[in-house]
């Protein structure tokens, strides 16, 4: 949302005395649940949302909504709900998505490619601005209108181009040096495909994305919904793993 269209604020992220309000983690969570959705709305000229309705688009109970809406000083009006714009606005706002941020991709295989050729960060508030792999077969490749870099250029290029967002889409054995390096570079946020845990001091925010996990989540929910014969009977039929 361009400066120009964004409402005039009414009561923002932070107290009186100007110290940023304690959101819970959980809310933090479930605050880019609730964006998306209302921009989904904005786009389609919808003004006014009630709890009721963006909670079930959202996937939550609209008292966990009215509560987490709370923490951001948005209580909607009785009868009428919640400003959409004025929402994405202030939920843009207390997620830091009201300016860009330069972002790093370390890792030039299918997956780092796909994410550096993803078009939805721009929209969101996030700038892929380096690309690193250690493979000099790809090395000064062009991906997404950028050229990999050596990784050995990383912390140079994290200075230079002011990564606030480093993504490690690494074989696991390197993530861990990778993570490291990046923060020894003065980077704080750090989001991690690679099936490694990584370690990391005091202070820096990492967020995994394991889909293997993700997989085993849902295939829990397909067993389910199917049912324990039917697995069973899979399973003697040769349709199992």
């Amino acid at each position: 949302m361009s400066s120009s269209n964004r409402p005039a604020a009414r009561r923002g992220g932070r107290t009186r005395g100007g110290r940023a309000r304690g959101i819970p983690d959980a809310t933090v969570a479930r605050l880019p649940l609730y964006l998306r959705t209302l921009i989904g709305l904005n786009e389609r000229g919808i003004p006014t949302v009630s709890s009721e309705d963006l909670a079930t688009a959202a996937g939550v109970n609209s008292a966990k909504l009215r509560k987490d809406l709370s923490h951001l000083g948005s209580y909607g009006t009785r009868g009428v709900g919640y400003d959409v714009q004025y929402l994405v606005y202030q939920i843009s706002r207390e997620l830091g998505l009201t300016q860009d941020w330069a972002v790093a991709i370390i890792g030039m295989g299918n997956l780092g490619r796909a994410l550096a050729d993803y078009g939805g960060f721009v929209s969101r508030g996030f700038s892929v601005e380096a690309l690193f792999d250690i493979d000099p077969g790809k090395v000064g490749m062009r991906v997404a209108d950028l050229t990999i870099e050596h990784v050995d250029r990383l912390e140079e290029i994290v200075h230079a181009e002011n990564i606030a967002i480093g993504v490690i889409a690494t074989p696991p054995q390197a993530a861990q040096e990778v993570c490291d390096r990046l923060i020894n570079a003065g980077v704080r946020s750090i989001l991690n495909f690679a099936p490694a845990v990584l370690q990391t001091p005091q202070g820096v925010q990492v967020r995994k994305v394991d889909l293997s996990i993700e997989l085993q989540i849902l295939a829990f929910h397909v067993q389910r919904s199917m049912g324990m014969d039917a697995v069973d009977a899979m399973e003697e039929t040769g349709g199992g793993a």
